[in-house]
């Protein structure tokens, strides 16, 4: 439901970071009517440009306090690494009660860094939706990439309830269906959800030689379309939650042993059986 001119659910948004999740979002709060005024905050007067452009924002700034003076929602759509430093940079601006959000793949670094440098802590809540692509920059971006994707909210026994109300209808607003769970089961989830297959992505590619590239086929491309993923921010996830990425990769090693066995040895119906297994869960998922 587009929310009338006069009842904006957030009159000021601030969104720190304006590429692909935090553009995508912009369009999206602007579509569905939610926020009378969208601020965005990049390092590089090109997103900006571009953002406003693209009407993802209505203006953009370099300046933190600027950006989140009198917001009702900041959302940190960063680099998980880079969220920590947002806190301290917002902290001294924000007003009493203004919610902040993430949309980071990590969350329990990020809630504890919450708890340490924001001074209104409980109006933190971690959020992180599962949409998006290997692609970077605003020009990338859609109003309607988080319709009908998943959104995983984080909050704690210590977040305010409002705050958890309001950014859970923001999501729902735009389209997301929103989940809540732990920010250790978030974290242990994206291991294997996401976090692996990137890693298993990364590695795959890095095994083929390099002339036998030009005879892919498209089975290659989709397998590893995420390995086109930016280095550097799965550089930081994979620290962020080492842990769970390592049991993540353990069982996988442990399930190629298996089939690298099978093979090594002939056992055509060890190998089959495998095989089925894994289409079972495949043929579960939608798409």
């Amino acid at each position: 439901m587009v929310l009338g001119r006069r009842n904006y659910f957030f009159r000021k948004v601030a969104i720190i970071g304006v590429g692909l999740i935090g553009g995508s979002l912009g369009k999206a709060l602007k579509k569905h009517g939610l926020a009378k005024e969208i601020v965005g905050v990049s390092r590089r007067d090109e997103a900006l440009a571009a953002a406003v452009q693209m009407q993802a924002i209505d203006q953009g700034t370099h300046d933190f306090k600027k950006a989140v003076v009198n917001a009702d929602l900041v959302v940190l759509a960063t680099p998980v690494h880079v969220v920590p430093v947002m806190f301290e940079k917002i902290a001294p601006h924000l007003k009493r009660g203004c919610v902040v959000t993430d949309v980071g793949s990590t969350k329990v670094s990020i809630i504890a860094a919450a708890k340490e440098k924001l001074p209104n802590a409980p109006f933190f809540v971690g959020s992180h939706p599962v949409a998006g692509s290997e692609k970077r920059g605003v020009e990338f971006s859609s109003e309607d990439l988080f319709q009908g994707a998943t959104c995983l909210m984080t909050p704690t026994d210590e977040t305010h309830r409002q705050a958890v109300e309001r950014v859970k209808r923001m999501w729902t607003s735009i389209g997301a269906q929103v989940k809540t769970m732990t920010p250790e089961a978030h974290d242990q989830v994206l291991a294997y959800i996401s976090h692996l297959p990137h890693v298993i992505a990364y590695a795959l590619m890095a095994t083929i030689p390099d002339e036998y590239l030009p005879l892919v086929g498209q089975g290659l491309k989709d397998t590893t379309r995420i390995a086109a993923s930016s280095p550097e921010v799965w550089h930081d996830i994979c620290f962020a939650n080492a842990k769970n990425i390592m049991e993540a990769l353990d069982a996988c090693v442990a399930n190629l042993g298996t089939l690298r066995k099978a093979i090594n040895e002939d056992e055509g119906k060890i190998l089959v059986n495998e095989f089925k297994k894994a289409k079972a869960k495949r043929d579960k998922l939608n798409g």
